[in-house]
């Protein structure tokens, strides 16, 4: 979570007050990230080359990369619909790049990534907010 946590210290900065629950806390929503990220048992050192590239710090390939493995991941399990897998898939990703090339950690578009991805923000308001966002 401790990754996780100044991600999210950026995102409740970058609201304004109006746009800020009151019961918005980058602790409890990097505690869910990490749990989210916990599921993902995909092998990542061997699953594409363009994942092979952002394990190497070529962070500009990260959305390419998780939206390919997301898709790959909820095809092959139709239980787990795409929005889960891709927080499931980011999250993982972000920290296994986290402590692969530490140096890159606050260049990792995972805020912007969740954010930018309207499926996967309806997907998080269905669930009732990140605090609901149980496994």
């Amino acid at each position: 979570s401790l990754i996780l946590l100044p991600l999210f210290v950026v995102l409740e900065s970058e609201q304004s007050a109006e746009e800020t629950p009151s019961n918005f806390d980058p602790v409890v929503i990097a505690s869910r990230l990490r749990s989210i990220g916990d599921e993902c048992n995909i092998d990542f050192e061997n699953s594409s080359q363009v994942v092979a590239e952002v394990l190497k710090g070529k962070i500009e390939k990260f959305e390419a990369a998780v939206d390919s493995l997301s898709r790959r991941w909820s095809n092959q399990n139709p239980e787990l619909c795409y929005e889960r897998a891709f927080l499931t898939i980011s999250v993982k990703l972000a920290m296994c790049i986290a402590k692969k090339v530490p140096a890159v950690v606050h260049h990792i578009p995972l805020v912007e990534l969740i954010n930018g991805n309207s499926r996967v923000r309806s997907y998080i308001e269905s669930c009732g907010g990140w605090e609901n966002l149980d496994n």
